[in-house]
This record gives C-alpha cells, structure tokens and sequence, in this order.
C-alpha cells in the first residue's frame, strides 16, 4: 500500500471560503459570530471536489491512501481571536470527517487545531488539546497539523519546545498520534508563503529541537516535518557540527527516534540527496497533492508534486528501502492508522 502522508483538502466546496470570509468580516467589523449553521455543503459538491481532484490523481498516480487534512495555509490563525479559531478548526475538520467517510478507503483524516497568537497561545494549546481528542475519538482521525508559528509570519511565538505546548504533546503521547509541523499563510510581505514561510518554518522548527531535551520529555512523541526537512539535508553536517560544538549527543541519537520528513521535494536530486543522508526509517512518502504547486515540469512532462515519478525513477533506493518509505514508516508512525483501515475493510465486508 502507497500511503501519502501530506494532502490538504485545497479543493474544498467554494461556500467554504465564503463562509469563512463571512466568520473573519463579522468579527472585525463588530465583533459578531456566524454560525456554521449557515454553512452548506452537500455530499455531491464533496463528491465532485474529490473525485475531480485528488482522488483522479491518486487513481492516476498509483497511490492508494491519502493523510487528509484542511488546507494549511487557510488555517491562518491570526484572525479574530480564539473563538474564532476554534469554531474554524471545528468546522473544518467536520469537514475532512466528511471526506473520509465518503472515501473511507482513500483518506483517513489529520486534524487543524485552533491555535491562537500572542496572549491566547496558551489557553489555545490547551483547546487545541481538546479539538485534537474529539478528532481522534470521534472521527478517527490520526494525526494533525502543529503550526509554530501562530502570528503567521512573524514568529512571534516561543519555539515548539518551549512547556506552553507541553499540554498538547501530553495528548499527543496519550493518543499515541504524531503531528505534523506545518505553518500556514505568510502575512508578512517579506516571507512568500509556500516557498519561504514553509520551508523556513520545516527548517527552524528542525533548529529549535535540535536546542532541546524535548524528547527526554516526551520519548515516544513523533513529529513529522514536511517538505523534505526544508534547508535541513543540505545541511546536514551543520547541524551534526552543531551538536558537538554545544556538548549534545550525536544527531541521529538525539532526533531520529522522534523526528521524520516527507518527500515533498519536487525535484529529482532534492529527493535523491534526501533519501541518501537521511535513513529510510524516517523518510514518509508524501506530495501535498493538491497543494504548493501545481503546474507541469517542463523537464519531465509530470507535475511537479508528482513525487512517487520522481522516487520510481531514484535507483539508489533499495526495494526494502522503498517499501518503508511507500507505506511501512507511515503505519510505524501513525499507529492509528492500521485501526482505521481494519475499521474500513469491516465495513466493506459488512456490506
């Protein structure tokens, strides 16, 4: 089973969007809520979303599962205050649950948290904790996005080491699910969003736990970050330097256990240079399919995020290898995962 552990859900209904700008208008404007009541989204426009847009490039590109989650850069948790990221992950999420069991056998859900900035940080995480249960409990998901950078573009938080967050990685290690470290818009015009903010983000967070005893902390903690780890393979001797020049155990000891990257590398000698300097066990296939990017390579004919081209054309790559990063590294790291595809093929039985 090919398993991509990075979708986003950038091709839902338009009356999403529009009740969002509804959600963010009201209240800057005077304070007021909008219901997600007033939000209506059949089945059928869920149907064709999907069926026009991941699911014909799953079918298309020999991939059989997808980690479905709401689109990152629309978390965008500077807007209103706490009530309205909440009532925004909820329904967003609500969503993502609607997908899955409409494609039970095609995408198994990884949930937005409602984060917040500046003062409501704190109070957000514990809520986020909360939002992270009901979505595990309630709609099976397996995992979800961490943003660690709430100001969305200014980094005016702590680092995700610091013992603000220890409240959601305390669910995290209970649930025994991982999540993924992932920002979401850039509102700072210095940073473009898909090409600086995200792989700055992928690259910093890399950094500070690098810093920290975090996973003393919390040994059995997973976190994936995306993009192919950012700046990080490239500069892999760096940080290995790094660590011996501050006294701190050896790299691979110190993170590997915990800390794993995906394959959203959209081009052939990123991902060659990827899957050479870090281990197989820690590399996730992924595309973010439909996401960043989304146009044809000239070079190769394929979309760019048409990543599992990419990887079957890498031959340095072991069978065993390949077979761990198709799909066997996603079911060590997302334990819930095999519950969720018994859970389906009873379903299909009972059928």
């Amino acid at each position: 089973m090919i398993i991509d552990c990075h979708g986003h859900f950038t091709t839902a209904p338009p009356a999403l969007g529009k009740w969002r700008e509804r959600q963010i208008s009201s209240f800057e404007n005077s304070g007021a809520r909008v219901s997600p009541s007033e939000l209506e989204i059949s089945d059928e426009e869920i149907r064709t979303a999907i069926e026009q847009g991941q699911l014909k490039l799953q079918i298309e590109r020999g991939t059989d599962l997808t980690i479905f989650s709401p689109g990152a850069g629309k978390m965008a948790h500077h807007y209103g205050d706490a009530q309205t990221s909440l009532v925004w992950s909820q329904v967003s999420n609500d969503l993502i649950a609607r997908v899955c069991g409409l494609f039970p056998d095609r995408f198994v859900g990884a949930c937005q948290l409602p984060q917040s900035p500046g003062d409501a940080l704190a109070e957000s995480v514990r809520t986020s904790a909360v939002e992270l249960e009901r979505c595990v409990t309630e709609h099976g998901f397996v995992g979800c996005l961490l943003n660690p950078d709430p100001s969305d573009g200014y980094w005016q938080a702590p680092p995700l080491t610091d013992r603000i967050y220890y409240p959601l990685y305390e669910k995290l290690a209970e649930l025994d699910v991982p999540a993924m470290v992932h920002v979401a818009m850039s509102r700072n015009p210095a940073i473009q969003g898909t090409c600086a903010h995200y792989l700055n983000g992928d690259t910093s967070v890399f950094m500070q736990l690098c810093q920290s005893d975090l996973f003393r902390d919390f040994p059995t903690l997973r976190l994936i970050i995306p993009h192919g780890g950012g700046a990080v393979p490239y500069h892999w001797g760096r940080y290995r330097g790094m660590m011996i020049d501050q006294g701190r155990p050896p790299l691979e000891e110190a993170l590997l256990h915990n800390v794993f990257f995906d394959t959203c590398v959209y081009h052939k000698r990123g991902l060659e240079l990827l899957t050479d300097i870090v281990p197989a066990r820690n590399v996730l296939f992924a595309s973010e399919m439909i996401g960043a990017v989304r146009s044809v390579d000239p070079e190769t004919g394929r979309r760019f995020d048409d990543t599992k081209a990419i990887l079957d054309s890498i031959d340095s790559i072991t069978d065993q290898d390949r077979a761990a990063i198709y799909g066997d590294n996603a079911l060590r790291v997302f334990p819930r995962l095999s519950t969720a595809l018994q859970n389906t093929k009873q379903q299909e039985v009972a059928q």
